[in-house]
């Protein structure tokens, strides 16, 4: 009788044992390359050299992602055309970029589809089995890619070289860095300012040289590049929600075998939830100090203005959302409920 107690607990601690030896990784070497355009420090190069080191960990080695931040091989929209070519086995370019590619990641670009307080809900349904993965998956295969890993960009927030910001009204007459996407430049034009779409590795000469005066971009990703050194002020406007989104070569992710592929979305999945809950927040927080030592006088909207900042960008959500499949517009609407 003295003798079960221990062959149970020997028998509970083999079956533990047993998924982790039925885990190992038994596939073949596979190198790769990964490109993105987030500079050092930032929580987004972060997410990607996690997932690089969580893939090499759980392949035993024989999995290996070299890894190029801060777009060294090129911008958002060269990389994801190097992703379909195949000539780059994983790009990453954020959704506004993204949606040069495919008109349906402009969903995430209309402002206010999404807010802070319901990311939780937002995350779920992106990521994998949820609905806007399932959805997203099928747009990008059509395109010949394959979407590893939703990584956070954050919200978008205002700042100017020069002009006090205190709420929507104040950004009227600004010349406003966008990227490409219609929205954003539609997002400029209708709270009064002029929009320039300049690529990012272009936009901290163009504020030093007065070429643009503001910009909408998240805190970390400015402080990052070191644009707070040309600015003075900023609202917090969160006008949009943004990802960076790692695509695969389609045909190449079709070629690996399915033990490589549980790898690597195994390994996506815990960076990106590692970037969620720890990177992006230290970093936003990081950041918003930074620019505050910097001197850069940061105003917190009300809800008064943020009402207004959703009744001046309204006309620009309808005209573009008119042109997007009312299902996926609801598939992002669901999650903000």
């Amino acid at each position: 009788m003295k003798i079960a107690p221990f062959i149970l607990s020997s028998l509970v601690l083999a079956m533990l044992a047993s998924p982790a030896v039925m885990a190992e990784y038994t596939g073949p070497k596979i190198k790769m390359k990964l490109a993105h355009t987030a500079p050092p420090g930032n929580h987004i190069t972060q997410a990607y050299t996690k997932f690089a080191d969580l893939v090499k960990e759980k392949s035993d080695g024989k999995i290996r992602i070299q890894v190029f931040p801060g777009a060294i091989l090129g911008s958002d929209r060269v990389l994801i055309e190097g992703a379909q070519r195949g000539t780059l086995e994983i790009g990453v370019s954020s959704t506004p970029n993204l949606a040069g590619f495919s008109r349906l990641f402009q969903v995430f670009d209309l402002p206010y589809i999404t807010s802070p307080e319901h990311q939780d809900k937002l995350y779920k349904s992106l990521d994998k089995g949820g609905p806007l993965n399932t959805y997203f998956e099928q747009a990008s295969n059509e395109i010949g890619l394959q979407p590893i890993m939703y990584a956070e960009y954050g919200y978008r927030n205002f700042v100017s070289t020069s002009k006090p910001l205190t709420g929507p009204d104040s950004l009227s007459g600004l010349k406003m860095r966008t990227t490409d996407s219609p929205v954003e430049v539609a997002v400029a034009k209708a709270l009064g300012a002029n929009p320039a779409p300049i690529a990012w590795g272009e936009v901290y000469t163009a504020l030093q040289q007065g070429t643009i005066d503001a910009e909408g971009n998240t805190f970390p990703h400015m402080f990052g590049a070191k644009h707070h050194e040309n600015l003075e002020y900023a609202v917090t406007s969160a006008h949009n929600y943004g990802m960076q989104v790692a695509m695969a070569n389609k045909k190449w992710w079709d070629s690996l075998p399915v033990e490589a592929r549980e790898v690597i979305e195994e390994a996506a999945q815990e960076a990106v939830t590692y970037q969620r809950t720890e990177a992006y927040p230290a970093n936003e927080d990081k950041a918003r100090q930074g620019m505050l030592e910097a001197g850069i006088t940061i105003h917190q909207t009300t809800a008064e203005e943020n009402a207004r900042f959703r009744e001046l960008t309204r006309p620009v959500f309808e005209e573009f959302a008119a042109n997007l499949p009312k299902d996926l517009i609801e598939m992002v609407q669901d999650t903000q409920q």
